[in-house]
């Protein structure tokens, strides 16, 4: 199984307040979707809740700590392991957040699908610290604003050395 994270960070590292994102980036939300359809994504509650619905064309994992939490169209468990445990062997998994579940993630993730978008923003919510002495630039593809993207951004693929 390859264990992926998907996440847009500020330049500070920063990924939501209020439990919102920071910016609207068509170009990062079709990277996202265009990345993680066909496979299955593990999120916790509130990255669910604030999505609002189950992302289609995917297998959805939420985790939770309320042992009666049901949502349809979604697979419920209480922690990270139980999420990794129901998933296929041979597939690549994706970890989309947040911050809690992002942060448990880390030392059994293969994959970081990484976009940086320029500039700090005022967050709440923040991505961990990447090592580089654990994480190498497999590839990146910087992109300046454009009519669509009103903010310049980076994508970049991270593996484990």
């Amino acid at each position: 199984m390859i264990v992926s994270i998907i996440v847009a960070i500020a330049e500070n590292n920063g990924i939501g307040k209020d439990n919102q994102l920071l910016w609207h980036l068509p170009a990062d939300l079709r990277h996202f979707k265009n990345t993680t359809s066909g496979h299955t994504v593990i999120m916790g509650r509130k990255t669910f809740d604030s999505v609002g619905k189950p992302l289609p064309n995917r297998r959805n994992i939420v985790i939770t700590r309320s042992s009666s939490l049901e949502i349809p169209g979604v697979e419920v468990v209480n922690t990270l392991d139980a999420a990794i445990a129901l998933c296929d062997p041979s597939e690549e998994v994706f970890i989309v957040g947040g911050a809690e579940i992002y942060k448990m993630a880390m030392d059994i993730t293969d994959k970081i699908y990484l976009t940086v978008v320029k500039g700090d923003y005022e967050a709440d919510t923040f991505f961990p610290a990447i090592d580089p002495d654990i994480w190498k630039e497999e590839s990146s593809s910087s992109h300046e604003p454009d009519e669509k993207n009103s903010i310049g951004y980076t994508f970049s693929t991270l593996v484990r050395k």
